[in-house]
C-alpha cells in the first residue's frame, strides 16, 4: 500500500490568501514539483487539519478542489491518494522569471549612450505638457470620447497646417493634413491608397532602415537609389528603375548620411514627377535641425504640379511615445485617402490630439524647437571636441551640419558591425553605418547621437566608446 513520504503538516505562513487557497497550492506544488508522486497517500482530512491549526472543512475543501481537477483520487476509507494517472513531467511549471536585464526601474527603459532617435529627454518640459494635458482632460466632453474623424482632431490639423506655412514654407488647408500614428503609419496608409504589391518605389541607398521595413512589409518593390553629396540621384534612379510610381526621400537631411538634396536635384525631381504622374513622399527627417547658415525649405514647397506627400512626426521635436504623426496630401488624393482611412483605422486618441494642437497654438512649440535647436549645437560641438581629442587622427567625423547625429568613420578599424557590437557590450548603443543599406554596403561607420549626452558628460562618454573599441582599431 501507498503510504506517505513526506508531511504536509509544516505551519502555514500569515497571508492575504485564504488558508483554503494556501493549502491547495502547497499540495499543488508539491504533486508538481515531484515531491508528491503518483500512488501516494496523502494524510487523512482530520490529521492534517489537527497538524496545521485549521479547520477540518478547510482541508476538506482543498482536497475536493484537488480532486475536482484530477490530482487526487479519494478511495473512501483507504484515504486520498495522487491520481496514478498523473503525468508529472507534463505538470512542470517554469521557474519564477528572475532574469530582469529586460526593464529598468518601473518598467520604463532609460535611453543609452549615443541611441538613434531620441531627442533630449531630459529637457522636455514635462511639467508644461503636464498642464495642458490636465486642462485638455478637464475639456473632454461625451461626444470627444466616442470615435473621432479618422483624418485627426481638427484644432491640431489647424495647428500643424499653420505651423507648415510660417516654418517650412508648405502652405495647406488644414483639409489636406491627415494625422497618424507615427511615419510608418503613414507610409502604410501611402503604400495602401496608390501601390500595389511588387510595385517599385525609388528608395535612397542607404536609407532609413524603418521605412524601409514597413514599404517591403507592403510587399513592394525597393529600387535603391545612390545618395552623394547632393542627395538622391535622379539620373542614377532614372537608369535603375524608370517605371517606379513612388520615390521616397528624406530632401531637408538625408538619413542616414545627413546630406541635403541640391536645389537641381530637387528640381530634376519635381519635374520627372510632374511628367510621369508618379508621387514624392518627402520625409521631413531632422528638417527643424540645421546649425549651420539658414535651414533649406521643404521639397514641398516648390511643388507647384501638387504631386509630394509631405509627412512629418513629432517623435523628434517632442517624444517618440507620444506616437503622433502627419501627412499634407495633395488635395487629389484628400477624398481617396479619407475613405481609406475610415475604413481601415479609427484615428488616434483625442487627448493626445488635444494637448498637442494646445502646444502648437499656443506658441510653445516654436520656442520649444528654439531652446533645442540650440542646446543641440551645444551638444554636438562639445562630443566633436571631445571624440576628435580622445582619438585623434584615428576618426573621422562628417554630418554635423545638422541633424541629432554624427557619422564617424575609423580608417583601418575592423568593420562598423563589429565596432557596433563592441560598443553595445559596454552599454553604448551606437549604429553601424552598413546596416542601413538595402544591397551591399559601400561605406562604414558609426552613427551617434548626441541628443542626451550632456556637453559636461562627452569626454567621459568619448573615453568610454574609445575604451569600447580600442582592441578593433589601429594602434597610434
Amino acid at each position: 500500500m501507498a503510504r506517505t513520504r513526506r508531511p504536509l503538516a509544516a505551519p502555514l505562513s500569515r497571508s492575504s490568501l485564504p488558508l483554503q487557497e494556501q493549502l491547495y497550492r502547497r499540495i499543488r506544488d508539491a504533486i508538481t514539483e515531484g515531491r508528491l508522486v503518483p500512488g501516494e497517500r496523502l494524510p487523512a482530512v482530520r490529521t492534517l487539519a489537527s497538524d496545521l491549526g485549521v479547520a477540518r472543512g478547510t482541508a476538506e475543501s482543498a482536497y475536493s478542489r484537488l480532486a475536482s481537477e484530477g490530482y487526487l483520487v479519494a478511495q473512501g476509507p483507504a484515504g486520498t491518494i495522487v491520481s496514478p494517472s498523473l503525468r508529472i513531467e507534463m505538470l512542470h511549471r517554469p521557474a519564477p522569471l528572475k532574469d530582469t536585464s529586460w526593464k529598468t526601474d518601473r518598467g520604463v527603459r532609460e535611453p543609452l549612450p549615443f541611441q538613434l532617435g531620441l531627442p533630449a529627454l531630459d529637457m522636455f518640459p514635462r511639467a508644461l505638457w503636464a498642464r495642458l494635458t490636465a486642462r485638455a482632460a478637464r475639456r473632454l466632453s461625451g461626444a470627444l470620447l466616442a470615435y473621432q474623424d479618422a483624418m485627426g482632431f481638427s484644432d491640431l490639423r489647424e495647428a500643424i497646417a499653420s505651423y507648415l506655412a510660417v516654418s517650412r514654407g508648405v502652405r495647406c488647408q488644414p483639409g489636406q493634413v491627415v494625422i497618424t500614428g507615427g511615419y510608418q503609419a503613414g507610409l502604410e496608409l501611402i503604400a495602401r491608397l496608390l501601390l500595389r504589391p511588387g510595385d517599385e518605389v525609388w528608395f535612397e541607398e542607404p536609407g532609413y532602415f524603418l521605412a524601409r521595413q514597413e514599404l517591403q512589409a507592403a510587399g513592394l518593390a525597393l529600387r535603391p537609389v545612390p545618395v552623394d553629396d547632393e542627395g538622391l540621384d535622379v539620373e542614377a534612379a532614372l537608369r535603375i528603375a524608370p517605371r517606379v510610381r513612388l520615390a521616397v526621400v528624406t530632401p531637408a537631411h538625408q538619413s542616414p548620411l545627413g546630406v541635403a538634396l541640391s536645389l537641381a536635384r530637387r528640381q530634376a525631381l519635381l519635374a520627372w514627377a510632374a511628367e510621369t504622374g508618379a508621387w514624392i513622399v518627402e520625409d521631413d527627417y531632422d528638417g527643424e535641425f540645421h546649425y549651420v547658415g539658414r535651414k533649406l525649405p521643404a521639397l514641398k514647397s516648390l511643388d507647384a504640379a501638387d504631386r509630394v506627400i509631405y509627412a512629418g512626426s513629432f517623435s523628434k521635436t517632442l517624444f517618440p511615445s507620444l506616437r503622433l504623426g502627419y501627412l499634407v496630401l495633395p488635395n487629389v488624393l484628400v477624398r481617396t485617402l479619407e475613405e481609406a482611412k475610415r475604413k481601415a483605422f479609427h484615428g488616434e486618441p483625442v487627448l493626445e490630439q488635444m494637448v498637442t494642437a494646445d502646444f502648437l497654438a499656443g506658441g510653445h512649440f516654436g520656442r520649444h524647437l528654439r531652446r533645442m535647436r540650440s542646446l543641440y549645437s551645444t551638444r554636438r560641438d562639445a562630443l566633436v571636441r571631445a571624440l576628435a581629442d580622445t582619438f585623434g587622427a584615428g576618426i573621422d567625423i562628417a554630418g554635423h551640419r545638422g541633424g541629432l547625429a554624427l557619422l564617424a568613420r575609423f580608417p583601418n578599424g575592423d568593420s562598423d558591425v563589429v565596432l557596433a557590437r563592441s560598443a553595445a557590450a559596454h552599454g553604448l548603443a551606437p549604429t553601424a553605418l552598413s546596416s542601413q543599406y538595402l544591397g551591399r554596403p559601400r561605406a562604414q561607420g558609426l552613427l551617434l547621437s548626441f541628443t542626451n549626452i550632456p556637453e559636461e558628460q562627452s569626454r567621459r562618454m568619448a573615453r568610454v566608446l574609445h575604451q569600447a573599441l580600442a582592441d578593433h582599431l589601429p594602434r597610434r
